[in-house]
């Protein structure tokens, strides 16, 4: 993956088990960067709720440029992130937001919006 200077794509609507995301269309969980995204499938790392969001989880995320990282937690804040994850943002340099589905899906836009470099691991379900 290359680093992109290309807008964080905006995410038009969140729902229970359903986002929309400008030039991505719709889907349940996303993976979000300068410049595009992709559907996120948990089982490409083996992530599941507990003990959840790890470091190979976010590689993706770091090769882009982004500087700020998105975490959610999903609806129901069931979804955890590994401090192993957390230390290895840390030590990449990135500014981290480990938030409920909704409120990281207001702050995301809100970056995106004002040109930040932003990227996210968005779970629209518990």
């Amino acid at each position: 993956m290359t680093t992109s200077t290309s807008a964080s794509p905006r995410i038009e609507h969140i729902d229970w088990g359903a986002m929309t995301v400008t030039g991505l269309g719709t889907g349940k969980d996303f993976k979000l960067w300068p410049g595009g995204g992709r559907a996120w499938d948990w089982s490409e790392t083996g992530t599941r709720h507990v003990p959840g969001i790890q470091p190979e989880d976010v590689e993706e995320l770091l090769a882009t440029g982004a500087t700020t990282i998105i975490l959610t937690r999903g609806m129901w804040r069931a979804l955890r992130t590994q401090q192993s994850t957390l230390d290895h943002l840390e030590q990449a340099g990135a500014t981290v937001h480990v938030l409920e589905t909704r409120e990281a899906v207001e702050k995301y836009n809100e970056l995106a919006t004002a040109g930040e470099p932003v990227a996210g691991l968005f779970h629209s379900t518990c």
